[in-house]
């Protein structure tokens, strides 16, 4: 599915199985999680976008669970790494020890692989561990690879990490540097359930209800379902409207809201763009579409941007967090093509 060409029926056809296996997916994992649609529907375009993803809520809300059991749906190695203060990198990237060949009684270094050597880690609380741990976890999830000793080790695909974080119990913590946060294509808020759900929760969390995961996808499915979300074609102003976007949340840049200006310290790099369109590419194939629309982006906006949006201390004090300024710019961007004035008015002209 190239730019400005017809999808074939091979194209369509990948597209609707990709779609099938997703809504297979979200069964599943609707087995074990009441609600959380929204969550479970990022969750699973960050897996089929090929990114890395951060889920943040306060204890209780089945953020460990959700990993665990899209593990379980996929037939791929799966490391659980409980991030503590005392962790330390070669605890999870693996370490070289002295082996002895029996056969020749010579001795050479040997290399043990930690448990980042899987498919798809859950990094449960990674900011509860020291900055150096968290360079070494910097390492696996941007090169794809750990160098011990100078060498090389490379990690198989596909290769996902899906961090938690406690926004609450902030003693003891060391929050992850932009550097880092940057990496992740979403953070994802959970909330708590609602009245109907909490009450689902209760029911079925205190009786005999078991839940039989079923595997649904395996390595090749997921490697062709990342080729086939990059394929999804996405039309130059839709591009440029995810690029406007983007560089909107700038304070320094030219045309920059004054919101922006009076409230952000750091805005969002050209990752963000990046990830913005693939993400908002697996959203449109995940949900029967052939082709990128602006919902996609606008759907997307606040778990792409939210982590990569340093607020300034007036906004702080005056409680203005990145998914207020992010939302109040999505009502200034017109969605069908219009620009963004310094002033926050849609320049709805452009393309008259």
């Amino acid at each position: 599915m190239t730019e400005h060409v017809a999808p074939s029926n091979d194209d369509v056809a990948a597209a609707g199985k990709l779609a099938e296996t997703y809504r297979r997916l979200r069964d599943e994992l609707h087995k074990v999680i009441i609600g959380q649609d929204d969550v479970i529907e990022q969750l699973l375009i960050s897996l089929f976008a090929g990114g890395h993803c951060i889920l943040e809520g306060v204890p209780g809300l089945a953020k460990t669970m959700m990993i665990s059991t899209l593990a379980r749906t996929m037939s791929l190695s799966f490391s659980r790494i409980q991030f503590t203060p005392d962790l330390m990198p070669s605890d999870i990237t693996g370490t070289e020890v002295i082996a002895e060949d029996k056969s020749t009684g010579t001795r050479a270094f040997k290399f043990l692989p930690g448990p980042v050597f899987a498919n798809v880690i859950l990094a449960d609380e990674i900011n509860r561990t020291p900055p150096k741990t968290q360079a070494a976890m910097l390492e696996c999830m941007q090169e794809q690879q750990v160098t011990v000793g100078g060498v090389r080790h490379g990690i198989d695909s596909p290769f996902f990490v899906l961090a938690t974080q406690n926004p609450i119990e902030q003693e003891g913590t060391y929050p992850l540097p932009e550097a880092q946060q940057d990496r992740f294509m979403f953070k994802v808020l959970i909330g708590y359930p609602t009245y109907e759900e909490e009450l689902d929760i209760a029911t079925k969390t205190t009786g005999e209800y078991s839940a039989d995961v079923n595997e649904v996808i395996g390595t090749a499915e997921i490697l062709e379902a990342q080729r086939i979300v990059r394929r999804v074609p996405a039309a130059a102003p839709i591009v440029k409207y995810a690029l406007d976007l983007v560089r909107a949340t700038r304070p320094d840049e030219a045309g920059t809201p004054q919101l922006v200006r009076d409230r952000v310290a750091w805005g969002a790099g050209p990752r963000a763009v990046q990830f913005l369109i693939v993400a908002a590419k697996a959203r449109a194939v995940l949900r029967g579409n052939l082709h990128v629309s602006t919902d996609d982006i606008r759907a997307l906006a606040a778990p792409v941007l939210r982590h990569r949006v340093v607020t300034n201390f007036a906004a702080q004090a005056e409680g203005y967090t990145p998914d207020k300024l992010i939302g109040e710019l999505l009502d200034m961007h017109d969605p069908h093509g219009g620009g963004l004035l310094a002033d926050g008015r849609v320049n709805k002209m452009i393309n008259a």
